[in-house]
């Protein structure tokens, strides 16, 4: 090894960590902070002084705050089922099927993606409101759907399309239905596709924040993140940010292992595609 490749080696990996602190800094401080009480919370600690675990004992205790939570997982999977059964069809047609105008649908539902939610807001709102799904779960899982369905559409049907043609004939040609192939012979194979865009559906519809507040008007259909900013300390003047903490540390935890977990199968995914072979 040259003196030249090391030490651009050196400068790829300081680069590297530079980048990885900068990532991972806010959520260790977050960690730090929740251990924290009183005026404790104003005292700048980089490293772990003591472990109060007080704001987590609350948190945990906060029967409104187990209520979001259960909301939002129901919602968050409810999403991910939906999403995915109208994906999976939805990339079987655009795949397999040919007709006029496939490859412009494709681009179409690709850019509904690219509009802010606050554009479609007020449009939305009116929606829920004509279909009485007002203050509802049903309310959320809906307008996650349809933002998620553009990005889990496009990787599943890019994933699809380089799946042997040859499978596909020998099942039409035993008699098999397009639904049987889909769910029979297709599904097992598109495993990685589903898990990463299923996985980031949920985190999607889990993070949610601004729909959430918009289409809920009771506690008890709150999600967590706003669940999280409607946190209140002992008069209107004080922010509990000990309790913000832990609960947000709450929250992220379980997201951040099913990462860890199917980090694989969610690199596989999502560069589906990407190279021929």
């Amino acid at each position: 090894m040259t003196n030249k490749t090391l030490r651009n080696n050196i400068a790829f990996y300081a680069v590297v960590v530079v980048i990885v602190l900068i990532s991972v800094f806010p959520f260790y401080y977050a960690i730090l902070t929740s251990f924290k009480t009183g005026t404790d919370l104003f005292k700048v600690n980089y490293f772990p002084s003591s472990f109060d675990f007080r704001n987590y004992i609350d948190i945990l205790n906060n029967g409104k705050f187990i209520r979001s939570t259960l909301n939002s997982v129901f919602i968050a999977s409810t999403t991910v089922v939906f999403a995915l059964f109208l994906a999976v069809t939805a990339s079987y047609a655009l795949a397999r099927v040919r007709f006029r105008g496939r490859g412009l649908l494709l681009m179409t539902i690709l850019a509904v993606s690219m509009f802010p939610q606050i554009a479609v807001l007020a449009g939305l709102f009116e929606l829920i409101r004509f279909i009485g799904i007002y203050n509802t779960p049903w309310a959320m899982i809906l307008s996650y759907t349809i933002f998620t369905l553009p990005f889990t559409v496009w990787v599943l049907t890019t994933f699809m399309r380089d799946l042997p043609v040859e499978i596909e004939e020998a099942a039409i040609v035993d008699g098999a239905t397009p639904w049987i192939i889909i769910t029979q012979i297709f599904m097992p194979l598109l495993w990685p596709a589903l898990v990463t865009t299923g996985l980031l559906a949920f985190i999607g519809a889990w993070n949610e924040f601004l729909f959430a507040l918009t289409f809920t008007a009771s506690e008890t259909m709150r999600t967590v993140p706003v669940a999280i900013a409607m946190l209140s300390g002992s008069s209107q003047y004080e922010t509990p940010w000990g309790l913000i903490m832990a609960a947000s540390v709450l929250v992220t935890v379980p997201l951040v292992i099913l990462v860890l977990i199917f980090q694989r199968k969610i690199v596989s995914g999502l560069t589906a595609g990407g190279v021929k072979g």
